[in-house]
Formats: C-alpha cells, structure tokens, sequence
C-alpha cells in the first residue's frame, strides 16, 4: 500500500515531458489557425479578382456609345482574364466564374429593366439576364421613392460570380460563390428623352457598328 501511495505521489509531482503534452494539445489548434488562414487569404485574394473583373467589363463597355456582338465577347473574354493566375476551370474542363454584362434602362417612373446582356463562364458566351428583366437598383442610386434624377437614363451592369473551393477546407466550407457587381453610367452617350426614343443614354448593341466615345465625339453620330 506504501508502494502504491508513493508511485501516485510520484506520478502526481512528476514534471517530465510537460512540455510535449502541451505541444501535442495545441498543434492541432495551431494546424487549424494555420489552413484557415491560409484559405482565407487565398479567398480574399480571389474576391479582389472578382471585383476588379466587374467592375473593369462594365468600364469597358461604357467608353463605347455602341458595341457590336462580335466586341463584346472579346470584351468579355479579356475581362475574364483578370482573375488570372487564379483558374477559370476546375480539373474537369468545368466552369469557376460567369462575368455578365447588362445594360439596365429606367423609365420615366424609374422602373429598370434589361435591354441587352450577355455572359461568359469561361468556356463559352451565353445571353445573360433575359431582355425586359425588372431589376431593382441600389438605394445608392435610386435616392429614394421621390427622387427622379436617375429617371430616363441607362447604366452598364457588370456582374462576376467564381466558385472558390478550399483546397484543405473543402468538407467543412464546400464551394463557396464570391459575388461582385458594379453599376456605371455610359460616360458620352446623347440619346436624350428630348431627342431620341427610349432606351435614354445608352450603349447600343449591335450587329457589326462599333461606335466609341472618341468617334461619337467626332462624329456626332455613328
């Protein structure tokens, strides 16, 4: 019985490999902090991407008073670019990200709809938003129910969706969709209620005319 008390005693005040108990406790907690933050970073990395495609497809589109079918899928192509080093398709040939561009026209009342879209998934060109879509704009830049300033005009819409899958994180996240948008108005376009027919302000799609900021200008016309 002795024996037995002093080995618990022993054992109880016994100091020895304290510190590798510990370690072993806390790495995984360490380990855990370490994937995540790398994940995250990554992730944020990505989003960055995201909001820089949409908002520079949109830029793009704007410094035209018309673009033709043919312009804007290079537009969109070379949009689709700019989340590079990042992949646009899995291993599998499927599609990560989808950029969309839109044009967007308010009424005399301010009721938005879609007069022009298409999109891109980095495989192949699709039609967007289908045509006549109401959409509702940011209190950004509606200002309210009483504010009719952005009455009668048009903006460019673009929009970017990436699938972003952890590498190390996968079972417990799954995919996650990074999500960006961006509204600019048509930066020379003339096509006012007082001498033209609605859409107001827009950039025209067409079938072959291009037609850019500095030809207009020019020109007066297209």
């Amino acid at each position: 019985m002795t024996s037995l008390s002093f080995r618990v005693r022993e054992l109880w005040i016994d100091a020895k490999a304290v510190a590798a108990v510990e370690f072993a406790i806390v790495v995984p907690f360490m380990l855990l902090l370490y994937v995540g933050g790398v994940e995250l970073s990554k992730a944020m990395a990505i989003n960055v991407k995201v909001t820089a495609t949409s908002h520079s497809v949109a830029d793009m589109i704007t410094q035209n008073t018309q673009v033709s079918a043919a312009q804007l899928q290079t537009i969109l192509g070379a949009s689709a670019k700019i989340i590079a080093p990042y992949p646009t398709t899995d291993s599998a040939g499927n599609s990560l990200i989808t950029v969309t561009v839109s044009e967007v026209s308010t009424d005399g009342g301010g009721n938005a709809t879609v007069q022009w879209s298409q999109s891109y998934n980095g495989v192949s060109f699709g039609t967007g938003r289908p045509v006549g879509q109401p959409i509702i704009l940011p209190s950004s830049l509606t200002g309210g129910a009483q504010n009719t300033q952005n009455n009668n005009i048009s903006l460019i819409l673009g929009e970017v969706a990436y699938a972003y899958t952890p590498n190390l994180g996968y079972t417990i996240a799954g995919t996650v969709t990074l999500h960006d948008s961006y509204y600019l108005f048509p930066r020379c376009s003339t096509n006012s209620p007082a001498n033209s027919s609605f859409p107001y302000y827009d950039v025209k799609l067409t079938t072959s005319t291009t037609c850019t900021c500095i030809q207009h200008l020019q020109q007066k016309t297209c």
